[in-house]
């Protein structure tokens, strides 16, 4: 039996209750608000969240790299751009999960230094508090977990597998040693 972390009811009402949030904070925007999806693990939730989002938007994507394995590396590596002008536009991150809060303070730095935003505001479908290591802003949040365990389903992946699940969960030590196999081949 998985260890369910969040089942795709679950998923669904976060999608619904941060949507509904989002639209209330943005519904008087001048100028269309940017959604910028934090490649690869946020695109499932980014998808679903977006349904939820009344007015129009603009999407673009971010990815950056910080892990190796399972293990979270320490060091972020920004590995491709966003290409929409954010300059005085709401900037909505969408992120799958804030463990450490290094990723997220180089993703709003990063904003910050490029661009002169309206204001950056982050969604994240799992918030791994018991992890932190720096202070981050956190504007909505899916779920927090107060255990330190490895999560995969519904983006968040081992070695790219397991993306495409509809719930999620922590693999046992037998499934990481199997996911382990089907990658070397």
């Amino acid at each position: 039996m998985k260890e369910l972390v969040m089942s795709r009811e679950e998923i669904e009402e976060a999608c619904i209750r941060i949507g509904t949030s989002l639209n209330e904070r943005l519904k008087n925007e001048e100028r269309l608000p940017v959604f910028i999806c934090v490649m690869k693990g946020a695109m499932n939730f980014m998808s679903d969240l977006i349904k939820h989002i009344e007015s129009d938007i603009l999407v673009d994507y971010i990815k950056i790299s910080s892990y190796e394995g399972d293990k979270t590396s320490g060091h972020i590596t920004l590995k491709q751009d966003i290409s929409i002008n954010l300059d005085s536009r709401s900037v909505v991150i969408v992120e799958d999960i804030i463990d450490t809060g290094l990723s997220m303070k180089y993703l709003i730095d990063h904003i910050k230094e490029k661009y002169s935003p309206k204001q950056i505001i982050v969604a994240t479908l799992l918030d791994k508090a018991c992890e932190r290591k720096i202070r981050v802003q956190i504007d909505y949040v899916g779920k927090t977990l107060n255990e330190n365990k490895f999560v995969v389903g519904y983006g968040l992946d081992y070695k790219e597998l397991h993306r495409n699940n509809p719930y999620i969960y922590v693999p046992t030590k037998e499934e990481v040693e199997k996911m382990d196999i089907e990658v070397a081949k």
